[in-house]
């Protein structure tokens, strides 16, 4: 198959001719389909995230057919059925972490595309228990986003309580999403964007966002509650000041630069600020489910494979507006 390769942090991914992936006995193969590029993969090949197993077939956004399947795979996963593989590969099941219904906290965790090979080839291979059926009538490239963008945007929404008003900083992939989804359960959205990208602000305002600024700037009235999807530690006392007291900010990068020292006054009030780790099978359950019932519109741009590196190096450069997506389909 082919497949695109991170031979070493900080190098460009290179097109390869790789053997099959092998599947276990409760493993299933995929034919993929489309492969949505994340902030993460990004983190991963410029060596912010500093444990991949090298060489890594970077990608955890992966919707695909069912190829073939170990002996021991249920029944209800056939040959032919579309699934979707997200970043949680594996938990030990045992931990108290994963006794408590918190595998995402899981110590022996290990996530697609950075300790187990992911999508960015024609095949990949998945444990039974970690993959999601994919039943919506999206097309594959619409779906992937939704499988780390879409579940990292929902977790992080439930974990901000039941805010009236709601900030989001860093409008890209899951705050395009996540917004949809805050305004169908008629939340207001205040969207705040990099300084100059008038582009996302008008992408933020077309989805509905009732206020849109720079972030830096204050809204014209205080939050209930922001999400901070950009990986810039200084944004975290930005929202702190806009929001209103018991209000919460929640941190859902799995990559933040450092957050600068604040004024505790910012904090005081019962504000409270938090993290996402990851996502947990139930999230992905609830979010395909919802996702089933709403009208989720992804905007993606697709690249073929071969291209994996140019769509990193746009993302990089923030020039995404929704998704960058690898087409398998694609020439």
């Amino acid at each position: 198959m082919k497949a695109m390769v991170l031979k070493s942090a900080g190098m460009p991914l290179e097109l390869q001719d790789r053997a099959m992936p092998v599947c276990g006995s409760e493993d299933i193969l995929l034919q993929v389909q489309a492969c949505a590029v994340c902030r993460t993969d990004l983190h991963i090949v410029d060596g912010e995230l500093t444990q991949p197993k090298l060489p890594l077939i970077p990608g955890h956004e992966i919707v695909g057919t069912i190829v073939a399947k170990g002996d021991r795979v249920a029944e209800r996963f056939a040959i032919g059925d579309r699934v979707g593989i997200p970043w949680l590969g594996y938990t030990c099941g045992s931990c108290h972490y994963c006794v408590t219904g918190n595998e995402n906290l899981c110590d022996a965790a290990l996530f697609t595309g950075y300790q187990i090979d992911g999508g960015y080839a024609e095949y990949a291979v998945a444990n039974q228990g970690f993959v999601f059926p994919i039943h919506a009538t999206m097309r594959s490239v619409e779906v992937a986003p939704l499988l780390c963008a879409g579940l990292i945007g929902y977790r992080s929404l439930r974990m901000t309580g039941d805010p009236g008003r709601i900030g989001i900083y860093g409008f890209g992939a899951a705050a395009h999403i996540v917004t949809q989804i805050a305004i169908h359960e008629g939340r207001e959205v205040y969207a705040f964007t990099r300084h100059g990208d008038i582009q996302a602000r008008d992408f933020a305002r077309q989805l509905g966002a009732v206020w849109t600024g720079f972030a830096g700037e204050s809204p014209p009235e205080p939050l209930d509650a922001a999400i901070i999807y950009a990986p810039a530690g200084e944004l975290v006392p930005a929202a702190l000041r806009v929001l209103r007291k018991g209000g919460v900010v929640v941190c859902a990068g799995i990559h933040m630069s450092d957050i600068p020292a604040f004024p505790y006054s910012i904090l005081w009030g019962e504000r409270q600020i938090r993290s996402v780790a990851n996502l947990t099978r139930r999230d992905g359950e609830e979010f395909m489910a919802l996702v089933a019932r709403l009208p989720i519109r992804t905007e993606t741009e697709s690249y073929p494979l071969a291209q994996a590196n140019d769509a990193l190096a746009k993302l990089r450069r923030g020039e995404v507006r929704g998704a960058v997506v690898l087409d398998m389909n694609m020439p």
